[in-house]
């Protein structure tokens, strides 16, 4: 059994930042390739940003240069460094990982609220 936990999510003005982290725990500790998601009601599960297991990274159009994805050398642990926070980044933000970038099975946190509001 693989648990992800998410912290780090909560209210914050509109410019602002916000950390976000999701710690890898169970069955397996380690896993290699990882990603936030995020959703509002209403809509799909969107894809925020990603890392690969060779570190490599990618970002939604409505973050780049916003948004950081990091993880600890470990591999247990991933960040969302999120600044210049807008009301629309408020959603429900997931995070997802996987053993491999191609596994086919996924793990998920019980995710964590971000609200952007003055």
């Amino acid at each position: 059994q693989v648990q992800l936990v998410e912290s780090g999510g909560g209210l914050v003005q509109p410019g602002g930042s916000l950390r976000l982290s999701c710690a890898v725990s169970g069955s397996i500790f380690r896993l290699n390739a990882m990603g936030w998601y995020r959703q509002v009601p209403g809509k799909e599960r969107e894809l925020v940003a990603a890392i690969t297991s060779d570190g490599s990274t990618n970002y939604a159009d409505s973050v780049k240069g916003r948004f950081t994805i990091s993880r600890n050398n470990a591999k247990t642990t991933v960040y969302l460094q999120m600044n210049s926070l807008k009301p629309e980044d408020t959603a429900v933000y997931y995070c997802n990982g996987k053993l491999t970038d191609r596994s086919t099975v996924e793990y998920w946190g019980q995710g964590t609220q971000v609200t952007v509001s003055s």
